[in-house]
């Protein structure tokens, strides 16, 4: 929880106080950018981006809006921003494939016991547009409705990433499960 006092200073514009802010929020803001970007470099620029405009914007919080739940929205808006920039610069990739029902009891398996630095590795495989659309609707918690007012696309496009990404999750957590299964039956 961030103390009111510090934020006060940090609308008076105390750089020790915006230093002490930035330090409280990068662990939240770092998670939230690197689910989001590719590479880490990107992720620290997008974070950086998002600090400055919750800096910029402290003066116009609505104090009946939790700050971390004020900071976060901004930080997802910063990426999602980003992303329509950048959007004409990238290709979309998608997989063809299906798992059968064996498959799926495995995977499910295998993620009740996955940390959640290996999840965020795996989401790194996930291709840019669906992990975006996979984060704003299975993480984040927003609908594909205003996924797709946010992203510029369909709403059946929408649920088409986040179906591509689980089912591209799916294969990479069965391709890790089946090594782990070869591992164990090698020993």
């Amino acid at each position: 929880m961030i103390p009111e006092t510090l934020i006060a200073r940090c609308i008076r514009e105390e750089p020790k106080a915006q230093y002490e802010l930035y330090r409280a929020l990068y662990g939240q803001m770092m998670a939230i950018c690197c689910r989001y970007e590719r590479n880490k470099q990107d992720a620290v620029a997008r974070m950086n981006q998002g600090f400055l405009k919750i800096l910029t914007n402290l003066g116009k919080r609505r104090p009946d809006v939790p700050f971390e739940l004020w900071t976060r929205r901004i930080m997802i808006n910063t990426v999602i921003d980003e992303y329509r920039k950048d959007r004409q610069r990238k290709a979309s990739e998608s997989l063809d494939a299906s798992l059968d029902e064996s498959t799926l009891v495995e995977v499910n398996d295998y993620l009740r016991h996955m940390e959640s630095d290996a999840f965020a590795e795996l989401l790194q495989r996930v291709p840019d547009m669906s992990r975006k659309v996979f984060n704003l609707f299975a993480i984040d918690g927003f609908g594909h409705q205003e996924i797709a007012q946010m992203l510029g696309i369909s709403e059946g496009t929408s649920k088409w990433h986040v179906a591509n990404a689980r089912q591209t999750l799916q294969q990479a957590i069965a391709q890790l499960a089946g090594q782990t299964t070869a591992k164990t039956a090698i020993r």
